[in-house]
């Protein structure tokens, strides 16, 4: 069992980006606002703090141990070196799925260059890492357009976590950039329950009191 000064806490967030060349890139949204909450929040109720973080405008937050990345494959491996000291994976980060196969070493000019651009799969992070889990709580972010409940659930169990946390983007209020939130947390003990709609800071400090009772059952 964990107390809450001896938890180690691993936290993502923020978009990635994968570069065409140079100066282009493919990317979305996300501001990194959830993850920075969540750490702020972590680290108030004492817990020890790694957050990985892809490229957003915040503060640091403080008491956290900060660890900027860019792309997935970056993010990929500064979670895997960190994941087997953790108790705790919250995964809060928009990965990019997809990434240009062939990055171009000089810009592109306009007039010579192609219109079609080939893409490849970024690895899974969230799913691979887990795989090899043995003490963690492993907690999943999705962000869905439609079906949320349905598409929350399916990432829960084919990736084998703990909890999911899913947000519709897009609605009013809720979503990237936006100052509130509203989420439904689901447990793989088939607890259920929705949070919001309020500040991200405050959806937070409810997932983390949450995630406490877990963290300390194991």
């Amino acid at each position: 069992m964990s107390n809450a000064s001896s938890i180690r806490c691993l936290i993502t967030a923020g978009p990635t980006r994968e570069f065409i060349d140079p100066v282009r890139f493919i990317s979305n949204p996300s501001t990194g606002k959830m993850g920075f909450a969540l750490a702020e929040a972590a680290v108030d109720a004492g817990w020890t703090v790694d957050l990985v973080a892809g490229p957003v405008a915040l503060q640091e937050p403080d008491g956290a141990i900060l660890y900027p990345v860019v792309t997935a494959e970056e993010m990929y491996h500064q979670v895997d070196a960190l994941f087997d000291a953790c108790d705790i994976l919250i995964m809060t980060a928009a990965v990019s799925d997809f990434r240009p196969v062939q990055k171009f070493d000089r810009k592109q000019k306009k007039e010579e260059a192609g219109l079609t651009v080939k893409f490849e799969r970024t690895i899974d992070i969230l799913k691979t890492v887990t795989e090899r889990k043995v003490h963690q709580t492993v907690v999943g972010f999705a962000a869905e357009t439609n079906d949320l409940e349905t598409n929350a659930r399916q990432k829960l169990e084919s990736k084998q976590l703990d909890w999911i946390v899913a947000n519709e983007v897009g609605a009013p209020g809720a979503g990237f950039a936006a100052e509130t939130n509203e989420v439904l947390l689901i447990g793989a003990d088939g607890s259920f329950k929705k949070i919001g709609p309020t500040s991200k800071s405050a959806i937070a400090i409810e997932l983390i009191q949450r995630f406490v009772e877990t963290v300390n059952g194991r």
